[in-house]
């Protein structure tokens, strides 16, 4: 007895041991979690801690390299110039141009590479280009979209042509004609079957408040087209910047003007262009500058005329192809819209469809498509003769 009674008590107090040491496991696998927690937002502090106490990169532009192996720098901001060194696994990097960091010691640090204006980089077409319109649809025009291939596309796709023959290709197209003629439709097409970059922007874009601010856009625009090439420059309604200059005394009128200056400093200048080719569209080329027409800048002006009958029916049919139509006589309804653009023919077709809406009918009708003649030539009386 007095033997079982000292056995269960070995065991009860063992059985007491053993939960002790387990509560104290637990309390120290506790601890060493906030502990190792503890650790990690040390670092965390140090690291933020160090990143306060480091001293500021400045930003500077390499201006040339020397045979002496110095760098010529000009910091930005104050424009002070000085030459330096950089470290040998940096000097591969380096080039004219490149904007890099320096300390205190105006030490290079680090390469930073080109940094462009957020308004430049969006004028990037980075789309897919296949949602953009191809030379099939656009209607007549064959010859306007042979020279512009000829002067913007084939130079960049198929520069040992132009080799072959010994001839420079031309710089630049400027397209004009009236509003809706396919100005802006053939730059997109452009952009669809170019194997290239495209960079588009609107000739107001370059029109700043601030002294030299539209000179420096159309700089880093240019750099950003040289660092893409091959690219293609698209500069709808350049009559915004591009108008011949005059002297009137005010700021603004000076500020377009210098904006205008380095826009024909990049197209034609001492720079190299390399495969970068510039495209324009306006509705006024008689209100634009004798200097940007010259060859050299735009070596084609191309006029977009209106389309004669035969285009006028190509056009029709590109934007009718998916609507469900009835008995329609296109050659007619083209003969009838004489005078008419690209643009207004599409409405036309827009408008049609919307007649036969109207009357709540699953097709277009012959009747939908007069009154839409009626209605986008704005002929009098077009709603009260609609079905009359």
């Amino acid at each position: 007895m007095e033997e079982t009674a000292v056995n269960n008590t070995a065991s009860s107090t063992e059985l007491k041991y053993q939960i002790q040491v387990n509560e104290l496991e637990a309390a120290m696998l506790d601890l060493k979690v906030k502990v190792d927690d503890l650790a990690k937002e040390n670092g965390q502090l140090k690291r933020e801690n160090n990143q306060l106490k480091r001293m500021p990169l400045f930003v500077a532009v390499i201006v040339d390299i020397l045979e002496n192996g110095e760098i010529y720098l000009r910091q930005q901001g104050n424009n002070q110039e000085y030459l330096t060194h950089a470290p040998e696994d940096l000097r591969p990097l380096l080039k004219p141009g490149a904007k890099v960091a320096v300390n205190n010691a105006l030490s290079i640090v680090k390469v930073i590479g080109n940094i462009y204006d957020s308004r430049v980089r969006v004028m990037e077409l980075v789309s897919d280009p296949n949602d953009m319109p191809s030379y099939a649809e656009i209607g007549g025009l064959v010859d306007v979209i042979r020279d512009v291939r000829e002067a913007v596309e084939f130079p960049l796709t198929k520069p040992k042509m132009y080799a072959d023959i010994g001839v420079e290709p031309p710089k630049g197209v400027l397209l004009y004609g009236a509003p809706g003629t396919g100005k802006t439709l053939i730059a997109k097409a452009v952009a669809h079957e170019a194997k290239a970059n495209f960079i588009r922007m609107s000739g107001s874009e370059l029109v700043h408040k601030f002294i030299g601010e539209g000179a420096g856009l159309v700089r880093e625009l240019f750099q950003l087209a040289r660092e893409r090439a091959p690219a293609i420059i698209f500069i709808d309604e350049i009559d915004a910047v591009g108008s011949t200059r005059t002297n009137d005394g005010t700021s603004g009128s000076a500020e377009v003007q210098r904006t205008l200056m380095q826009l024909l400093a990049e197209m034609d200048g001492f720079d190299n262009r390399g495969d970068v080719r510039i495209m324009a569209a306006t509705n006024r080329a008689d209100m634009l500058d004798p200097a940007l027409l010259r060859p050299g800048r735009f070596d084609r002006l191309i006029e977009i005329p209106l389309p004669d009958k035969d285009a006028r029916l190509q056009i029709l049919k590109i934007h009718s192809r998916k609507m469900h139509l009835a008995d329609i006589d296109l050659e007619s309804i083209a003969s009838s819209a004489e005078n008419s653009t690209g643009a207004e023919l599409e409405s036309i077709c827009r408008e049609a469809g919307m007649m036969a809406i109207r009357r709540e009918a699953n097709h277009v009708e012959m009747i939908d498509f007069s009154a839409a003649v009626r209605k986008v030539k704005n002929e009098p009386g077009t709603e009260n003769r609609m079905y009359t």
